[in-house]
């Protein structure tokens, strides 16, 4: 495997190089038990979401969702290596896959079969939930070899991707919170976006000491607005994070932290590609062969790479089994 990190690696793709500086913008409304990030991808939604122009537009936005619900729940996460979400079922997109970095680069993709796509009334206008089918939802922080992963796992519930989380969190982290998602090709090009509140104990971020009571009320005001965001507002480019937070809280005085970068975050290259490859007995390199190149698709970013078999040579010793 290649460690070099991106900039220095000459294997890497040409693939665009995209960062959004207000990518993630946490707040939390002062004296209340409420804190939450708003997620706006803008123009990295279409660098991602453009790689895979092949797909269906509800499965584009499935994928969209993924990756702004990726992002918030990762940067509410203090680690060292990679926050992924997977989605597998039984429907037409038998594995989603999206995850990002503790730097904050993204990356994802959804797999369809195109067979049993076509076969949808409209694929274009597919839910989430026509489109996974019967499976799983998993959350996983990885943070590397010499690390314990941590993953949660629940059945895939509900519609929309984003009351799928609501069941994760509701049945394996048993605290509340509220999550919008919007997806949609815009004049820009693809936007995705999150809006996500949590509901912490009082008396934590500054909030007041408030009564059973009092905590109940204020959590409800919190999630009766933000249950007024729009999808529009949600993509457009020309509503400001800050902006569209006080359009939705001016009322309970909301107050936003330093915001976070989000980029552009597929890690394939051809040195990396090369030692998958070398893994593979002589036999099994034959067995791949196209005239006199092997070649390797990258699902996430979707590029083309050849190899010619001629400078692989394989593991010549049996593999265990």
């Amino acid at each position: 495997m290649n460690d070099l990190p991106a900039f220095l690696d000459s294997g890497r793709p040409n693939l665009p190089d995209v960062v959004v500086p207000q990518g993630v913008t946490p707040f939390f409304l002062p004296d209340r038990p409420v804190r939450g990030r708003l997620i706006k991808l803008g123009p990295l939604a279409e660098a991602l979401l453009g790689r895979h122009a092949h797909n269906p537009h509800a499965v584009t936005r499935l994928a969209g969702k993924a990756l702004a619900l990726t992002a918030a729940l990762a940067t509410a996460l203090k680690y060292s290596g990679t926050f992924s979400l997977q989605a597998k079922g039984d429907g037409p997109v038998n594995l989603l896959l999206t995850d990002c970095t503790d730097e904050g680069t993204l990356r994802g993709y959804a797999r369809g079969d195109n067979d049993r796509l076509a076969l949808l009334d409209d694929a274009d206008a597919a839910t989430d939930a026509e489109l996974l089918g019967q499976g799983y939802l998993a959350f996983t922080v990885d943070q590397g070899p010499e690390t314990e992963r941590h993953q949660g796992i629940v059945a895939i519930e509900g519609a929309d991707l984003s009351d799928m989380a609501l069941h994760y969190f509701a049945t394996s982290e048993q605290f509340q919170c509220a999550i919008h998602l919007a997806c949609a090709q815009t004049p820009q090009g693809w936007r995705a976006s999150a809006l996500i509140l949590e509901r912490i104990a009082s008396g934590g971020d500054g909030n007041l000491a408030l009564s059973d009571a009092e905590q109940d009320e204020s959590w409800n005001t919190a999630v009766t607005l933000a249950a007024t965001v729009t999808e529009a507002e949600l993509l457009d480019d020309q509503v400001t994070p800050e902006r569209l937070l006080y359009r939705l809280f001016h009322t309970e005085g909301v107050a936003a932290d330093r915001a976070r970068a989000l980029g552009y975050g597929c890690r394939c290259s051809r040195a990396k590609l090369t030692g998958i490859l070398e893994q593979f007995t002589p036999e099994e390199l034959d067995e791949m062969v196209q005239g006199d190149d092997i070649t390797m698709t990258c699902e996430f970013c979707n590029m083309h790479f050849s190899f010619p078999r001629a400078d692989l040579h394989g593991q010549s010793a049996a593999r265990p089994q």
